[in-house]
């Protein structure tokens, strides 16, 4: 540092140079976040679509058909569909970060109503 050179300019940049060495660890945070999310979303549609199949059941239909019209085209997919004994039990693959891609885990969700 220069003689007479405030103390403040030598920290000129300092921020920027934080900001680049945190920015992999902010990143890395929002794609989990990001991933939790979809898995929470996941859920939540299996369970539409258990429902769907269920009253599909209860009405003699085509609880695949329906279960798979609850989805949305990138989860269809992967759809597995299982009756027993008046309940429908679903299970979708979970998307990594985007749809397109999955993840090896599965997440199902069952569903079971009363014919009236």
């Amino acid at each position: 540092m220069a003689f007479g050179t405030p103390s403040w300019r030598a920290q000129d940049g300092q921020a920027g140079v934080e900001l680049i060495g945190a920015l992999p660890f902010v990143l890395l945070l929002a794609a989990l976040l990001w991933q939790c999310a979809l898995t929470g979303h996941t859920a939540w549609l299996a369970a539409h679509a258990a429902r769907a199949g269920a009253r599909a059941e209860v009405v003699d239909g085509d609880v695949r058909a329906a279960a798979r019209s609850a989805l949305p085209a990138a989860l269809e997919r992967d759809l597995e569909v299982e009756r027993t004994r008046g309940r429908v039990t679903v299970r979708v693959r979970i998307p990594l970060l985007l749809h397109g891609w999955r993840t090896p885990v599965a997440i199902g969700a069952s569903a079971a109503l009363e014919g009236g």
